[in-house]
């Protein structure tokens, strides 16, 4: 989850910065074709428009193009600009978390350099227990 919502911030930050077109082509009133990316697709009145435009001075075709644009000023702020509780908390945070990798003490093992005693007969067979 953590992961998930850390990405999704990163995702509308990205997108809250970035600027594109969105083109819209029509043949009439009709919608031919839109395009965010690439140009859009031409209608085939396109051709027909030049011998159009001299007979009746209006244009068939059109473009509109809506541009969105993204932030343009992103507030950089440094620790200077924090007031002093701000600071103390960051500092006393960070302390805090940083903290929590140290590492641990090396733990003494008693049985370490202990050898078991060698073995004269065989128990099992001593006594007459097997594992079947």
């Amino acid at each position: 989850m953590h992961k998930g919502f850390s990405m999704l911030l990163a995702l509308l930050v990205l997108f809250s910065t970035v600027s594109f077109t969105i083109e819209k082509h029509f043949c009439g009133d009709v919608l031919v074709d839109i395009s965010i990316f690439t140009e859009v697709d031409k209608c085939a009145m396109e051709a027909y428009e030049v011998a159009l435009e001299k007979i009746t001075k209006k244009p068939c075709c059109k473009d509109v193009i809506d541009v969105i644009e993204g932030q343009n000023e992103l507030k950089f702020s440094s620790f200077e600009d924090l007031d002093f509780e701000q600071q103390q908390f960051i500092a006393s945070y960070t302390y805090a978390y940083i903290s929590l990798f140290e590492g641990r003490p090396k733990l003494t093992v008693p049985h370490k350099n202990y050898s078991p005693p060698n073995l004269v007969t065989d128990i099992q067979v001593l006594d007459q227990v097997f594992i079947i």
